[in-house]
This record gives structure tokens, sequence and C-alpha cells, in this order.
């Protein structure tokens, strides 16, 4: 029985190894990608942060009280894609079947690639020696014959790691793999599995498919294949960007009308910049609202036809602001987002996608 050669590279603590990078007398030291002290949203944290127990998507003041020498750093979003960018023509040279997951994660299908190297390892290997010398950063990598054992397997030796799961290791790997480090099982579900007497993939293999679907719904038939190391997901090189979108977290809370709408004004010029750039326009305008309580509020409205301009979106920005009432608590964060895209051109039919 032939299998697939899938490969999943993994940057290692992308933003903030940049950061580290570009700044000698950041190395070696906790950085956190993304708000201050006092306000925001950790985007991403480096090894040495990560000791303390500071995560992405952490906010950043419980970042600091974890780790009082942390240093934060403004994001540099338009730079990582550049160094991103850099990264995926390498993928190229071996493969045209590359999917990108986020600006520093891909899976490539190496089963045929254009090299003529038999193994997905030393493709892998080669892959990761060309990333070090043209970026200076590091990569981690699993191997495998699907893309879920290839994820697995690329978070195993992190950072700088690679690990292969053969064919012939896969079932026994599984069974052996703790519940919690099977990719897409979730804490809750972790948990849930946990009480349930689920604490190895040996334990969920013992369940049946129906009996999994009465636990966990339409997931439990998921879970009941990637145990058996059942997954025939291709490698989709085009992925289709689903919205454009930014945001900003306050240094202060702001409760003005005036205020917000100057923020506003900001916030859509960087969604009309990177509109501009892809390029595509949007028939649904959303505007994100989050309040110093923490509570997310959205509001939306779908248009007759594609918008791009900052002259014709920022008017029903300033409508879904007031409607249907202005917000009545102090605001922490606003954003914009433009979605229903218009991902074909007129001219050849081609599909826009997300870079990587």
């Amino acid at each position: 029985m032939s299998h697939r050669k899938i490969i999943h590279i993994d940057m290692d603590a992308f933003y903030a190894s940049v950061e580290q990078r570009d700044n000698p007398e950041l190395r070696g030291k906790p950085v956190a990608v993304g708000g201050s002290r006092e306000r925001g949203v950790v985007a991403a944290s480096s090894y040495e942060a990560r000791r303390y127990g500071v995560r992405s998507a952490m906010p950043s003041a419980r970042a600091y009280r974890l780790c009082p020498d942390i240093i934060f750093v403004k994001p540099r979003f338009d730079h990582y894609a550049r160094v991103s960018r850099q990264i995926r023509e390498i993928f190229f040279t071996y493969t045209d079947l590359v999917e990108p997951l986020s600006l520093d994660e891909a899976y490539l299908d190496v089963t045929e690639n254009k090299k003529g190297i038999h193994s997905a390892t030393a493709i892998a290997k080669a892959i990761r020696k060309e990333i070090k010398q043209e970026t200076q950063l590091t990569a981690s990598a699993g191997i495998s014959i699907n893309k879920f054992l290839a994820k697995v397997a690329s978070d195993l030796h992190k950072p700088d790691g690679i690990t292969l799961i053969p064919p012939e290791r896969a079932l026994g790997f599984l069974e052996k793999l703790p519940i919690k480090k099977f990719h897409g099982i979730g804490t809750k579900t972790a948990e849930k599995m946990k009480r349930l007497g689920i604490r190895t993939g040996a334990d969920l293999k013992k369940r049946s498919e129906i009996e999994l679907v009465k636990l966990f719904g339409k997931a439990g038939r998921h879970y009941f294949r990637i145990v058996r190391a059942e997954d025939e997901r291709p490698v989709k090189p085009n992925r289709i960007r689903k919205s454009v979108g930014a945001e900003n977290t306050f240094f202060d809370d702001i409760d003005s009308v005036p205020e917000m709408k100057e923020r506003l004004r900001k916030i859509l010029a960087r969604v009309c910049e990177r509109l501009e750039k892809i390029p595509t326009g949007g028939k649904t305008i959303t505007l994100k609202i989050k309040y110093n309580d923490f509570q997310v509020q959205t509001r939306s409205r779908t248009q007759g036809r594609f918008l791009s301009k900052f002259e014709d979106i920022f008017p029903i920005v300033e409508e879904l602001l007031i409607q249907p009432k202005f917000p009545t608590k102090p605001v922490r964060l606003l954003g914009i987002s433009m979605s229903n895209l218009d991902l074909i051109e007129e001219k050849g039919g081609k599909q826009l996608t997300l870079e990587f």
C-alpha cells in the first residue's frame, strides 16, 4: 500500500523570534509581541516568556504579572508577512502543494516533489536548513502519512525539532498518545474525555463510532477516524481568504463619539490599505466592540455591491456605531472587518488566496 508523504512546518515562536533576530538586545529575554503592561492582548511570546506561562491570546496585564521582566514589543505584521513570503518561496522549490494555515505554518505534500527526493525526512531537513540560512530563524517539522499526524508530530520536539511518524508506527503512536496532545481536541473536550476514562488514544479507540457521536456530536466521527490514522484530507494550495480586517486595543478606555470615530478612521484606513494590496472588496462590514468589562459585541451590515474605498465604507461604520444604540459602556477595543469578499477576478477567474 502506498502512502502520502506530508510535512507540517511550524516556525518557532515566529513573531517573537523575528523581533529577537532584528533586535539583538531582545535575544535571550522574555518577549511578548502585542499589548503593554496595562492593556491589550499578547499576540505571540518568546520561549523565554513561555517558561513563565505567558501564551498568545493572554491579556498582557496577566502576562506582566506572570513575568515582571517581560518586554512588550509592538507588532509589525507587514514585516512578518514579508519574512513569511521568503519561507513560502523555499517551500515552492520543493512542491506546489503548499497549504498555508497562517503566516507561520503550512502543510506540504511531497509525495511527488520537484527535486525527485525519495525521503520526506530529507526534504524536511533541507527545508529547515534553508530557512535557517536565509532568515536566521528556526522551524520545527512533522512528517507522516496524513495532515493530522504531521501536525501532531511537529509539536512534539519544539523548538527546532523534527519528528517522523512512519506508516508502520502510526497506529502504535496514536494509541500511546495522551488525549491532550491530539490536535483539534481542546481543553474542555479533553477534560470531558478524562471524566469518561479516555486518557490516551488506546482508550479512545475502544469506543465505537456511534458512542462517540452520541458523546461529542459530529466531531465524534472525526475522533473515531483520526485515532485509526484515517485522514484523507488533501493538501489544498488555494486557501481562500474569508475576511480582511484590523482592530485596536486602547491604552485608556474611550467613551465619546468623536474619539471613537477618530479611532475608527485610523482602523478603517488600515483595512482599506489591505483590501487594495490583495486587491478585493467586500459586501459585509462588521464593527467589533469590546467593552471595559471584556464583553464583545459585533454589528454587521451587508450591501448590494462590493466596497473597498474608505469614503464608501466609513459612513456605514458610523451608522453601525450608533445603531441600534451608541455603546453604553467605556470601550476597550474597536475593530472593523470586511467579509463576503470579491474573490474571483473578472479576468481569467483567478482565485485570490492567503499569503504565506
